[in-house]
């Protein structure tokens, strides 16, 4: 790496690190470019993930990027790397095999997890996540065919897998909390219209809250969840949407400002003047609000990406969001969110 140039460094590497890194490159031809993943893959769109139930199934497949578009626009991604923590007086990003890479602009792009309750954390080993492309492999190869799926919660992610399971002749049970629609919100009296367009997509909703999972027992379906009001239901796969939190564990020590998320500024700059944030693991400072906002779905996440990398060059945008928030039902009758157009 050049002393003379500038490091730019992009933790993460979804959709908004992915359209940052291209945003950088583009504005930026002669700087350095380093993201870094702890995925093993180079960047795939996770919407695509229901696909695998379609046959779908070489990784190959669902890469945004071939290989040699990294290499033919110089942007290093450092994959399988964990982030131990940031030096903002040192400008540095430590791994946790001992590296350091130094940066002068840093892009904080990590994305949310699965969110998990907490009475339900101690099961977490009998359920299935689905937020990576070797999770949803591990539920691919769980599943019998025409199995039966549990999904608990359950949001919009767990939702847009719900309807393709069901087209592919699953089963499919949904244990309906408060959590259903995240991050829509949906007001009392909506909620059974909603809930009832699930019900003509062929998923089987029960209504409830999930408070224990159990191996089943011989001869029985591999998984059993227990209701909080004593109800049982019983599946080949559970599997737990109950929406995202954000991914900052790395950062401590009072590096950036953080509730429950990065907080930043409508330019998605942090407290820090190197850093800035973007996606699901920042919230946005909103005038009209007065408070930080999370703003969800793939339209939003790219866009925070592609400002961000504008900012970071230079730029002093402000973030408005373009995305609908409006759960509907379609004119057929089915369930319509706008958190379900990627395209």
């Amino acid at each position: 790496m050049s002393e003379s140039v500038r490091h730019h460094i992009v933790i993460g590497n979804g959709i908004a690190g992915s359209s940052a890194a291209a945003t950088l490159r583009s504005l930026e031809p002669d700087s350095d470019i380093t993201i870094v993943t702890l995925s093993s893959l180079l960047f795939y769109n996770r919407y695509d993930l229901p696909q695998l139930f379609q046959g779908r199934t070489d990784w190959r497949d669902f890469l945004v990027f071939p290989p040699d578009y990294y290499r033919d626009n110089r942007i290093n991604v450092r994959r399988n790397s964990r982030v131990a923590g940031i030096d903002t007086l040192k400008r540095t990003v430590a791994l946790v095999h001992q590296e350091e890479l130094h940066y002068d602009s840093l892009l904080v792009a990590t994305g949310g997890r699965g969110h998990i309750p907490a009475e339900l954390v101690e099961y977490q080993p009998l359920m299935h996540g689905f937020s990576t492309f070797e999770q949803a492999m591990r539920v691919a190869a769980a599943l019998p065919d025409g199995g039966h799926v549990v999904l608990l919660g359950c949001d919009m992610i767990g939702l847009d897998l719900a309807r393709t399971l069901v087209a592919c002749g699953y089963r499919v049970t949904l244990i309906a909390d408060e959590h259903c629609f995240w991050p829509h919100q949906v007001e009392a009296e909506e909620r059974p219209q909603f809930l009832a367009a699930l019900s003509s997509l062929g998923v089987e909703v029960v209504e409830g809250a999930a408070s224990a999972v159990a191996e089943g027992a011989k001869g029985l379906p591999g998984r059993k969840v227990t209701l909080r009001d004593g109800g049982e239901v019983m599946g080949d796969v559970v599997m737990p949407f109950f929406g995202l939190v954000p991914s900052i564990e790395f950062i401590a020590g009072g590096a950036v400002d953080i509730e429950r998320g990065l907080l930043v500024s409508p330019q998605l700059k942090t407290t820090d003047e190197r850093i800035w944030a973007a996606g699901d693991v920042c919230q946005i400072w909103s005038k009209e609000d007065n408070r930080y906002c999370f703003f969800h779905g793939w339209k939003n996440v790219r866009a925070m990406g592609e400002l961000a990398a504008r900012n970071m060059t230079g730029g002093n945008d402000a973030f408005t969001t373009t995305q609908d928030e409006n759960l509907r039902i379609d004119k057929d009758g089915r369930l319509s969110s706008p958190l379900w157009e990627y395209n």
